[in-house]
């Protein structure tokens, strides 16, 4: 009898309804195959929730997300919820709360998918995004003054500490070695000369510890010209949370679709359960059509397979997504007519049937 996993099952809001249950059977494909075990609780929480409750979780909501190996969660947000509430009352007090620092965003360029960029290949589209994820300036220390007067003002408050940027550093160098063994630092130390200069500062004392990882800085502005000019310069991207999401959103407009990317929020010391997500929204305006982009999603759970350890497992799930995009099964969103039920039916048909060796 193989290993089980606890997993949270969080649909979330909008599209999430349908693209979690499509990665779910994926999943459960995946696990038989493989000899491992998946023990689901679905969590019903999110801004519809919230318009039920007046809350996205009930009070003790991250007490019981500690019981889990890993949370799988769709997308949160609706229209007729203050949209800024979703962050600050679900997804950032996850993310702080279950210690999960690590954003990692993965860009890719699937078999079978044109990029927008139309001399780049595959080869040319392959790096990882890690954003800091508890820090920086998403940590909403800020006030409103004095909103409606003429001398009214606002402020956020960006936080970098030397143990915040040490411990993403860590990890993105670590995470270099088993690529390409290069780092990329994107910043904007030339006009943040206080915040920014001594991330800058930090990031560089631990570069030297890794003296066998190509270290390189760039700035945003530069960076976000060569996701689009040169994406082959690219390999592990370390940044701020800021700049994470926008370069990631990027990212994944390079791969052809927001609904492509993937990703994990992580606490890599398995403290805490980690939580993997599409890097897209919750897309209510086109939610029970069955025609979202269920990749995104999939590409999560492979990515939490594999920080569960289910190396092979994981490998598994991304060859199938390969054979999918390749054989020219698409949704609307890259201008082919698959709905979500079919892309995530092609999958799990791959993982079963499949008897490539994973090494």
């Amino acid at each position: 009898m193989g290993k089980t996993y606890k997993i949270a099952v969080v649909n979330g809001d909008g599209i999430g309804a349908e693209i979690v249950p499509a990665g779910v059977s994926v999943l459960e494909a995946t696990a038989k195959k493989h000899g491992f075990n998946l023990d689901l609780s679905e969590l019903s929480w999110g801004a519809g929730y919230y318009l039920k409750h007046g809350e996205f979780m009930p009070a003790d909501g991250i007490e019981q997300m500690k019981a889990f190996d890993a949370i799988y969660f769709g997308a949160v947000g609706l229209p007729e919820v203050d949209d800024t509430l979703p962050a600050r009352d679900y997804t950032f007090k996850v993310r702080s709360e279950l210690k999960q620092y690590v954003n990692y965003r993965p860009v890719k360029l699937f078999s079978g998918l044109k990029s927008p960029l139309r001399t780049k290949t595959e080869k040319d589209i392959d790096f990882v995004v890690v954003r800091e994820n508890n820090e920086g300036e998403f940590v909403q220390s800020g006030k409103t003054f004095y909103p409606d007067d003429a001398h009214g003002f606002a402020s956020d408050t960006s936080v970098f500490t030397r143990f915040g940027i040490e411990r993403i550093a860590h990890y993105s160098f670590k995470l270099a070695r088993k690529r390409r063994s290069k780092v990329t630092n994107v910043t904007k130390s030339n006009t943040l000369i206080n915040s920014l200069a001594y991330w800058d500062r930090v990031i560089a004392e631990v570069a030297e510890q890794y003296p066998d990882v190509e270290y390189n800085k760039m700035y945003i502005d530069n960076a976000s010209a060569s996701f689009v000019l040169r994406p082959e310069v690219f390999d592990v991207i370390l940044t701020t949370n800021l700049f994470g999401d926008i370069l990631s959103d990027l990212g994944g407009a390079i791969m052809g679709s927001l609904g492509l990317g993937g990703s994990g929020n992580i606490n890599p010391e398995k403290d805490f359960p980690s939580m993997f997500e599409p890097i897209h929204g919750s897309a209510p305006d086109i939610a029970g059509k069955d025609i979202a982009n269920p990749i995104g999603q999939i590409w999560s759970a492979a990515i939490m397979l594999e920080h569960l350890g289910e190396v092979k497992a994981a490998k598994d799930i991304i060859a199938a997504i390969e054979h999918t995009t390749a054989e020219g099964n698409l949704t609307v969103d890259l201008g082919g007519s698959s709905s979500t039920s079919e892309i995530a039916q092609r999958v799990v048909k791959f993982i079963e049937e499949s008897t490539l060796v994973i090494a």
